[in-house]
């Protein structure tokens, strides 16, 4: 029987509210466990319904694997190197993303307004982070901002160019969540920001799959 992608986000929706509950709790074990769980599904997902015979569904599966490479890297939480790692692994995914959608095909038009908004919107963001990060951590913050902003633009450009929708909505999702990853590292450690940012980002993952698949 074919894997549906309502399947799926049945499964990634109890797993995401499970790892919700015990984020806050200090529960390393329970925490990596549901991380990692949550993350193989998106990428068992990708397996199943991108079209991988095509370089855009296999750009995005090396995206979702680098994805959850960052997941497993990111569960310590307070390790300054491995969040480094962590940083690059998504990093890598957003560049694989950008290149899904570059071969899928954009509309140059959408691009370019995207990134005008995109730049609307990200420099008071970033002047806000700036203000929070410091020393060495400056510059991998400012490439990862930089390279996730052109990839939110690409989305805009392969919807214009005909990808469903979702693809724009998955990279619109993966920007929040990072956000709430920014806010949690630099500005103000609270539950909420786990609470609103993992759903976000693994709502993002299925999303991106949809968009493509």
């Amino acid at each position: 029987m074919a894997v549906q992608l309502w399947q799926v986000s049945v499964l990634m929706a109890v797993c995401v509210a499970a790892l919700v509950v015990a984020e806050p709790g200090g529960h390393l074990r329970a925490r990596a466990t549901l991380k990692v769980v949550a993350s193989l599904v998106f990428v068992a997902a990708g397996a199943a319904l991108l079209p991988l015979s095509t370089s855009a569904g296999a750009f995005m599966l090396a995206g979702l694997f680098s994805s959850m490479l960052g997941d497993v890297l990111l569960i310590p939480k307070g390790n300054k190197a491995l969040f480094l790692v962590g940083l690059g692994a998504f990093l890598a995914a957003h560049v694989a993303y950008a290149a899904a959608f570059l071969a899928h095909g954009i509309s140059s038009y959408a691009a370019l307004l995207g990134a005008a908004a995109l730049v609307a919107v990200g420099v008071p963001l970033s002047w806000w982070l700036a203000a929070h990060v410091k020393g060495s951590m400056r510059l991998p913050v400012a490439g990862y901002v930089v390279t996730i902003t052109a990839m939110v633009a690409l989305a805009v450009g392969a919807n214009g160019a005909g990808a469903r929708v979702t693809l724009l909505v998955g990279a619109v999702l993966f920007y929040l969540s990072d956000l709430c990853v920014a806010r949690e590292r630099f500005v103000s450690r609270s539950r909420w920001n786990g609470a609103v940012g993992l759903p976000l980002y693994y709502a993002a993952q299925l999303s991106l799959i949809d968009g493509l698949r």
